[in-house]
This record gives structure tokens, C-alpha cells and sequence, in this order.
């Protein structure tokens, strides 16, 4: 529970109820129940706006890849372990890593004008 062990758990609850008292502990708690129920229904609410609002080539966007952790497990480590895996993370052919003819003396490369 939120990275804390029973020692702290339990230390928690003397301080809340040293501080609350025993009366008016319940209806804290029950508070701060709802006021995490709210926030968590307003976070999932303003995540299915925000992927309603985003188009269909947002459809599997999740706002968790926007942290730069996620983000580099996804985009940079998940790719790494499929190249050490032998399978490749692209299902399109690479055009670069296309063998080539070699021209011959004197012969002109083709022109690209997509490239200049």
C-alpha cells in the first residue's frame, strides 16, 4: 500500500487518531474515501475526454507512456529486446539496408529528387 510497510501503516493510524480523536475518526476516514473517489472518477474522466477528443489515430494512447520512463521502456528498450531476441520490432522493409547494384565507370547514380 503506497510503498509503505505495517510499522508505518500502523504508526499512521496512531497519529490519525491522536489527532482526530476517536470520534471524529470515521467520518475523516469516510472523507478521505470519497475525496479519492472523486479524484480518481475526475483522472478517468479526463482521460476518456482526452482520447475522445484526440482522433482514431489516438485510439490505444495512454497517458502513462507520457512519462519519460514509459516512454523509454517503450520506445527504446522494447525495441532493443527484440533485436537481441532475433525478431525484429518493424514490420516494414528498410529501404536503406537494400543491397544496391554497383555502378560501373563512367555511369551517372540515379537522381532522387525526394532526397535533395
Amino acid at each position: 500500500m503506497f510503498g509503505l510497510g505495517w510499522g508505518e501503516a500502523l504508526a499512521l493510524v496512531v497519529i490519525a487518531l491522536l489527532v482526530f480523536g476517536p470520534e471524529k475518526l470515521p467520518q475523516a476516514a469516510s472523507q478521505a474515501g470519497r475525496t479519492l473517489r472523486q479524484l480518481r472518477q475526475m483522472a478517468n474522466n479526463a482521460k476518456a475526454d482526452l482520447q475522445a477528443n484526440m482522433g482514431p489515430e489516438f485510439a490505444n494512447f495512454d497517458p502513462a507512456d507520457l512519462n519519460p520512463k514509459n516512454f523509454v521502456r517503450k520506445h527504446l528498450l522494447d525495441d532493443l529486446e527484440n533485436d537481441w531476441n532475433g525478431t525484429s520490432a518493424t514490420t516494414t522493409a528498410d529501404p536503406v539496408a537494400a543491397p544496391t547494384p554497383e555502378l560501373g565507370v563512367g555511369e551517372i547514380p540515379p537522381y532522387d529528387n525526394e532526397a535533395t
